[in-house]
């Protein structure tokens, strides 16, 4: 089987959801880390923004609570200040991030993380909104 794969996910999220359930359905089982309840260190969720290829930035969760209390969207903070913000509060954490072998990725949408599984997924795939990302014989539509 396919090597070990990471996600941190949030069972409240949809997108985390279906993102989760592409990788079961190539036939493993990933590390789940609830960031939510076990968030990253910090040396983890720099690693893990730098290797996705994102900014801080675009790491951060914009419609949640601190984001707006704290006024995250000013330019003056720092990506240093962004992460320990990011710490902080987890909510602030975009998500879900999955690590594989093929690399790390922001799997927004969730089939964004079909592009770092080794594996092949091993049937048709339907998001919680109803649309269709694998087809009967296990290939990409989406």
């Amino acid at each position: 089987m396919s090597s070990k794969i990471k996600i941190y996910h949030n069972p409240a999220c949809g997108t985390s959801r279906n993102t989760l359930a592409l990788i079961r359905n190539t036939g493993a089982e990933p590390e789940i880390v609830e960031y939510l309840v076990y968030p990253p260190s910090k040396s983890e969720l720099v690693d893990l923004i730098e290797k996705s290829g994102l900014s801080v930035r675009e790491s951060i969760r914009k419609n949640v609570e601190p984001f707006a209390t704290l006024k995250l969207d000013e330019q003056h903070w720092t990506d240093e200040q962004l992460i320990n913000f990011m710490l902080e509060y987890p909510i602030l954490i975009n998500r879900p991030f999955v690590v594989t072998e093929l690399g790390v990725k922001l799997c927004r949408p969730s089939e964004l993380v079909l592009d770092i599984l080794s594996a092949p997924q091993l049937g048709a795939f339907i998001k919680e909104d109803d649309e269709m990302i694998i087809d009967k014989d296990g290939k990409r539509i989406k």
